[in-house]
């Protein structure tokens, strides 16, 4: 561990307070603490004061001490052992920290450290010129799923490229940092897979045909292939996991009908589900004729290689197109597609008018992250 110094004397302030509110606060949380043991606050304190002043000064580890009747080297001893503490000041407006462990260096925090560097300041927990921002390499945060990703006050920037993290540096240089959502910045949630779930998702429920019931089918009731593959025991033979060859042949039939229904079943609701509205419909988009250079419809989200494809073959290759689209015709091209809602889901004509509009930039703007 890297050793860890308090600030030079030169850029020391000469006291420390709390503010009126974070006063009260302070006091609140050490009651928290059973008697003799208010010293645990000491953690949180100093958190408090780093808020409010932006680093952890002197004059801070000794109020603090004076406050929980703490020596100063049991305090300074905190401060400088845990790296949540800055020691020295930092950006006014943004203090980017870029974790470089292994999944986020994989992912490419190597480029999101050189751009720190090259907008920010060449030397980690230095700030710029006008004091606003600063940065530093830290170790895991807790996001490895969404890797490459920085944290920036208690909010957290995942699944970063450079340009996002150029994008959010400049928002809050700007005093705009508000803007920016915190989280992942492509099309997922939280750390959930890109796209959606794929895994322990609900199975489709498929009616069995409905049949009369009779004394016979008795031994015909349809066991669970774990007790039928069960090896025979000293059960008495009324055990209905032990079955005769004819038990075993009528519940083969039985079940293989139910099979039959089912699968029939499903293939009349299959035939339903694929029926698209007709090409000659009036609310059918218009289409055109391919530009020379038609706009990447994949930048809108919902919209890959395949639907891309579709799409070209109704005529549809610029944002404006989509952009312009009416009720009616979203609601077509979403029967036509298949998508139940889709179009409106992800919302293609506000993401289209961004594309349209102003390209990539246009649509970071606008969203606060890159198009997929």
């Amino acid at each position: 561990m890297s050793v860890r110094r308090l600030a030079e004397e030169n850029v020391q302030p000469a006291a420390f307070a709390f503010s009126k509110d974070n006063a009260v606060w302070a006091k609140a949380t050490i009651k928290k603490y059973p008697k003799g043991r208010e010293q645990s606050a000491v953690i949180p304190l100093l958190m408090r004061a780093q808020e409010q002043d932006g680093w952890v000064t002197k004059a801070a580890i000794e109020s603090v001490a004076d406050m929980l009747a703490m020596p100063y080297i049991r305090v300074l001893e905190v401060a400088t052992f845990y790296t949540q503490f800055q020691l020295k000041p930092v950006g006014t407006r943004a203090h980017v920290q870029v974790c470089g462990t292994t999944p986020c260096m994989l992912r490419g925090s190597e480029d999101l450290i050189s751009l720190c560097k090259k907008r920010i300041h060449p030397n980690p927990l230095t700030p710029n010129e006008a004091g606003t921002l600063s940065w530093e390499e830290v170790e895991c945060q807790g996001t490895c799923v969404n890797a490459p990703m920085v944290m920036i006050f208690k909010d957290t920037y995942e699944d970063l490229t450079v340009p996002q993290l150029e994008y959010i540096i400049d928002r809050f240089d700007a005093g705009k940092g508000s803007d920016v959502k915190p989280g992942p910045q492509i099309d997922r949630i939280f750390s959930a897979p890109v796209g959606g779930p794929t895994t322990l998702l609900a199975p489709e429920k498929k009616a069995a045909a409905p049949r009369a019931k009779k004394a016979s089918d008795s031994a015909a009731v349809s066991v669970p292939p774990s007790y039928a593959a069960r090896p025979k025991t000293d059960a008495p033979e009324t055990d209905p996991t032990l079955k005769t060859p004819a038990t075993a042949k009528a519940e083969s039939a039985a079940n293989d009908k139910i099979a039959g229904d089912t699968k029939a079943e499903g293939g009349a609701k299959a035939a339903v589900a694929v029926a698209k509205p007709s090409l000659e419909d009036k609310n059918r988009p218009a289409g055109i004729a391919k530009p020379d250079a038609p706009d990447d419809l994949k930048l809108i989200s919902g919209v890959g290689p395949k639907i891309e494809g579709t799409l070209h073959e109704l005529g549809i290759f610029t944002f404006a197109q989509v952009a312009g689209w009416k009720k009616a015709e979203r609601d077509w091209v979403d029967g036509y597609l298949n998508f139940k809602g889709r179009i409106e889901r992800d919302d293609w004509v506000k993401q289209a008018k961004a594309l349209a509009k102003g390209g990539e930039a246009e649509y970071i703007k606008v969203f606060g992250k890159k198009p997929r």
